[in-house]
């Protein structure tokens, strides 16, 4: 596990306690806008600076230029940054192997010296200023597009990377087809999530989560909701009207007994073909020890959403 990877925990509790925290919605501050670059590349790997933040994209070489591909963006957590994340989780291997444009940008940096995004009002914008960052990744994907072929758009976080890509299917569901948020949640009241379209979810929580609590928890003085809650409110949002089916579980943490992740399924009723389905990772920690298998699941899951 990379190093600083695993002080984000610690980090985001010591933030929380030492900070009184404000909402992020109205309060948003003005990001910088990002527009297409000529640097990006045609091929392989290469950063450039999109809005004043450096963005590291891959392009994998089965892509075909005169065909449209998925763009997946992957959100880091706090204290983390873009490389690290994709350290931890590995989906170079998964673009190269899907054929699908790969982006991961990294946040604002606060006055630790912190990377985050200014998620929800629980998490992460610690002290001022606070970022609109809705509008900034909304604004990177427009600049994705433009420079290439674009189908359809997923989203990976973790931890408040997981918060902000729930933040953007509220605020962006006509840009985004599915996310997938790790260790994360949504608003703690469904209110502030107003979704214009279905957004198909894949919200994964491990049951022993010591920084962000699977029963749902607060930071400073804002509250975040439960693992069951957050999937219970993406369920309302997408009109899903079963009480969902179990699936196979699933073996993707190396330090744990084999199938530890257990998943139900929520579809019948949901609109516009979309899907809610809920990973437990049982006596998962925040930042799992996990397989090559997690990284292939998620794709699995994301690339079925169209």
């Amino acid at each position: 596990m990379p190093g600083r990877q695993g002080r984000t925990a610690r980090a985001v509790i010591a933030a929380a306690a030492a900070m009184a925290m404000t909402s992020c919605g109205s309060a948003d501050a003005p990001a910088p806008s990002p527009s297409a670059s000529a640097g990006l590349p045609t091929g392989g790997t290469g950063t450039v600076e999109i809005g004043g933040r450096p963005v590291t994209v891959h392009v994998p070489d089965s892509i075909d230029p005169g065909r449209a591909a998925p763009l997946v963006v992957l959100l880091h957590g706090y204290s983390s940054d873009a490389r690290e994340q994709e350290s931890y989780l590995g989906l170079t291997a998964e673009s190269d192997r899907r054929g699908f444009v790969y982006a991961y940008p990294d946040g604002s940096v606060d006055g630790r010296g912190n990377r985050f995004w200014n998620a929800t009002d629980a998490c992460c914008a610690f002290d001022s200023p606070q970022p609109d960052d809705s509008r900034y990744l909304s604004e990177l994907i427009s600049a994705l597009k433009a420079s290439y072929r674009i189908d359809r758009v997923y989203l990976i976080g973790h931890s408040n990377g997981g918060f902000m890509a729930f933040r953007m299917a509220c605020d962006h569901a006509d840009q985004i087809t599915a996310i997938a948020s790790l260790n994360g949640a949504s608003w703690n009241d469904p209110a502030r999530c107003r979704p214009s379209e279905p957004v198909s979810v894949l919200a994964v929580h491990s049951s022993a989560d010591e920084t962000i609590a699977f029963t749902g928890g607060a930071l400073g003085n804002n509250a975040y909701p439960s693992a069951a809650a957050t999937v219970s409110q993406w369920r309302d949002y997408n009109g899903c009207t079963d009480a969902g089916r179990d699936a196979p579980a699933l073996d993707l943490v190396t330090v744990l007994p084999a199938a530890e992740t257990s998943v139900r399924t929520f579809e019948r009723g949901c609109a516009g073909g979309s899907a809610v389905q809920a990973w437990t990772i049982n006596g998962g920690r925040h930042i799992p020890a996990f397989s090559s298998a997690f990284a292939a699941a998620v794709t699995d899951f994301l690339l079925a959403r169209t």
